[in-house]
This record gives structure tokens, sequence and C-alpha cells, in this order.
């Protein structure tokens, strides 16, 4: 099974935000349909580099993660232009 990981930025971001209960159910389907590219469809995964994905919660947010061998990591969560921002300073 594949575990998650929070950073600490991660969950600061969800709890300023107040999306915890809509990011922990995101983050259920995430664990359970990682890996099973049928299902990253409709659960709205979307590869963004090497071994970074996107997850969409809802048409606003999204949850930027690393895949590493069994486990994925969540970094960052935000809008379109926030994620742009995060992702251009990761580059």
């Amino acid at each position: 099974m594949i575990s998650i990981e929070l950073t600490h930025r991660f969950k600061r971001i969800v709890r300023e935000r107040g999306r915890q209960k809509e990011v922990s159910a995101s983050l259920k389907l995430v664990r359970e349909g990682f890996g099973n590219p049928h299902a990253h469809a409709g659960i709205s995964i979307r590869k963004l580099g090497t071994d970074l994905y996107e997850c969409r919660v809802g048409l606003d947010w999204r949850l930027i993660f690393q895949a590493r061998k069994g486990v994925l990591a969540f970094d960052f969560a935000g809008n379109h232009d926030e994620v742009q921002n995060y992702l251009r300073g990761q580059r």
C-alpha cells in the first residue's frame, strides 16, 4: 500500500484555507487510485514532471505531490496561479 506524507507547508496551507475536509477526501482517492492510469483521469491526477504530479480538488484548487517508491509526498496546495509560481521555484 502507498503511504501519504504531508509537509509542514502543505498542512499549514490547507489549515489556513479551511479546506481540510475536501483535501482529506481527495488524499484518500489519490491513495486508492494512484498507479492505475485509468483511474487517474477520474480523480484528476496529472503528471507535471519526472516524479511530480498534481491532483485537482474542485475546479479551483490543486494539490502538488511527488511520487517516490511507496510514498506520495504532498508539498503544496493552491489555485492555478499559486501552483505556477510554486513550480517556477522548483526548477
